[in-house]
């Protein structure tokens, strides 16, 4: 696994790019993006960064996680 997770594209985008990250998602806290009812509506125009916002995760927590997995963060 790895590639560029681009923070400005939205979670529905970047789960077709790179499928592999539906599942560092959920073990985030992201547990809905595994309902792909929910991916396919809110993750249309939910990003990332607006997500971790609404959890109350930290955005140094998601690069740590991503970056650990091989993928680098763009934006």
């Amino acid at each position: 696994m790895s590639g560029e997770i681009d923070l400005s594209k939205t979670v529905y985008e970047l789960s077709r790019e790179y499928p592999e990250i539906v599942d560092i998602m959920k073990e985030l806290g992201f547990e809905s993006i595994t309902n792909e009812g929910m991916l396919n509506t809110a993750g249309r125009f939910m990003t990332i960064p607006k997500g971790a916002a609404m959890k109350g995760i930290s955005m140094e927590k998601i690069s740590q996680a991503f970056e650990s997995k091989g993928y680098s963060i763009k934006g």
